[in-house]
């Protein structure tokens, strides 16, 4: 057979096989199509025209979804971004601040990623709700935080929480308690998309309820779904409305992402005069943040890349310090008229993260999700400023509630800075064993929590308490073998400490 048809037949059949595949996903997108319709028909009136807004998004995210295959970026293309597209924090500041500092923080809306739950940490109901400080929630430290804004300066600063259905009704209901505080509060609600069964790739759900067997049929799509959800709730025409001109997203959890004044004056007041659409907030990696999304230039473009898009020959190089210096704090700041613009203009472009999950019964499905910053490349001369990493001071633990609860803060109208009398910026190693996982456990072990202005690494597993003024030095290791019980007394100063099982203090 000559080399002309063999090749001839081999572009044949995969040509043919391209075309089964299309036929293939044609069917699957019909079928999805047909089971979305019979779920819209359940629901009751008043939830039709809402109803039908989610389960068109899914569906045009479930299009993408099938049209795309393997990790979505070329590793050949990606490049380290240009010098002046990462500017300094320090660049920017030295800038200093406008005489009006009033007139531009009344152009600015501060939004609140609130769709989270506290399970992780063992809580029920939102996240937001969960003592940090002083009985404080990070919703009452936020609320501090604008109000403090708004009182120093006569403004009028909002707060917007994007909730979700797992958190609306508990947040609305403790939002009351704000009613005399100086800062209007604004929510609106990401969509409610349908997971998919893994295998079929067809919604669990049979109607539109959440509650009883389809409590887990459901899911909010990830925190990139704010800019349609923004949209459509009619806040956005509202806020352009009353002349706002710039949103500050940040997830709740993250306690560091306060308002910055001059970021803010750096966006109104744009050096070059060309006015900047996206700022991502990045901060410097360290060995603990090797997994976060990265700013690169790809096609031209400022992109962000996730962990998730990178191929599997890649993953290391990814991780690599020294080549990738930076990640995403997740803390955003993005022109309303940009958003509004591309929103109708149907062009904003984010990655899908498809997310696996094991329900309680057992069965496996994916849920499709998009990231916030991953539309920084939709946007008109994007920019990423490089934050100190006190912006950057997420809760996402009880090791992480340890270090923000402990004098190694101060408090101050809602924000915590770090204590003057720490020597160093660096903020200690925590790891708390899997014992102090969920926050009453934790608090149940510490009677107070210990002195930590000089602690550099403290590991602790096992059974362990802590009585009352304890003070942690240096690296402190604190090991309850199985069956041991380990009893910190009270008034103990642990310096370069290793404690064992059978509570022998040993120098380290």
């Amino acid at each position: 057979m000559s080399r002309f048809v063999q090749d001839l037949s081999k572009a044949m059949s995969q040509d043919g096989a391209s075309q089964f595949q299309e036929v293939i996903r044609q069917e699957l997108e019909l079928s999805v199509k047909k089971e979305l319709e019979k779920i819209l028909i359940t629901a009751p009136s008043h939830e039709f025209e809402h109803t039908k807004k989610d389960l068109d998004g899914f569906r045009k995210l479930f299009h993408r979804f099938l049209q795309e295959k393997g990790p979505s970026v070329d590793w050949g293309k990606i490049q380290r971004p240009p010098e002046d597209s990462i500017q300094p924090y320090e660049k920017i500041k030295a800038r200093g601040l406008p005489d009006n500092i009033s007139s531009v923080l009344n152009k600015l809306v501060v939004v609140k990623l609130n769709g989270g739950l506290g399970t992780s940490m063992g809580c029920k109901g939102p996240k937001s709700l969960i003592g940090v400080r002083n009985e404080n929630t990070f919703l009452d430290l936020t609320v501090q935080q604008i109000e403090h804004l708004n009182k120093t300066y006569n403004t009028d600063v909002p707060l917007v929480l994007m909730n979700s259905f797992n958190t609306d009704e508990d947040t609305k209901k403790i939002l009351q308690k704000y009613s005399h505080c100086r800062v209007k509060i604004y929510t609106f609600n990401q969509s409610r998309y349908p997971r998919i069964n893994k295998e079929s790739l067809l919604p669990v759900a049979k109607d539109v309820s959440y509650s009883g067997e389809n409590t887990e049929a459901w899911y909010p799509p990830g925190h990139g779904d704010i800019y349609s959800s923004f949209y459509n709730s009619g806040l956005l025409n509202t806020f352009i409305g009353e002349g706002k001109e710039y949103i500050f997203v940040s997830n709740i959890d993250n306690l560091g992402a306060t308002v910055d004044l001059y970021i803010l004056n750096h966006l109104m007041n744009p050096p070059n005069g060309k006015p900047c659409e996206f700022v991502m907030e990045v901060t410097n990696k360290t060995r603990a943040d090797v997994k976060g999304g990265t700013l690169t230039q790809y096609e031209g473009k400022l992109r962000l890349v996730e962990i998730a898009q990178v191929p599997k020959a890649h993953v290391d190089e990814f991780k690599s310090v020294s080549k990738f210096k930076i990640f995403n704090t997740n803390n955003l700041w993005i022109s309303l008229a940009a958003v509004k613009r591309l929103q109708e203009q149907n062009a904003i472009d984010m990655e899908i993260i498809v997310n696996p999950k094991t329900l309680d019964g057992g069965l496996n499905v994916i849920q499709l999700e998009t990231a916030v910053g991953a539309a920084i490349k939709s946007f008109e001369n994007s920019l990423g400023i490089n934050v100190p990493r006190s912006r950057f001071l997420p809760v996402k633990t009880t090791s992480d509630l340890l270090l923000v609860m402990s004098n190694l803060y101060s408090l101050n109208a809602g924000s915590l800075t770090m204590s003057e009398k720490r020597e160093f910026p660096t903020v200690p190693l925590v790891k708390l064993g899997s014992s102090f996982t969920k926050v009453q456990d934790y608090l149940r072990r510490f009677e107070s929590i210990p002195d930590m202005l000089e602690l550099d690494h403290l590991t602790v597993s096992g059974d362990v308490t802590f009585g009352k003024n304890v003070s942690l030095k240096g690296t402190v290791i604190i090991i309850a073998n199985h069956g041991d019980r380990i009893d910190i007394p009270p008034g103990a100063v642990l310096e370069n400490k290793i404690v064992s099982g059978n509570l022998r203090i040993l120098d380290h």
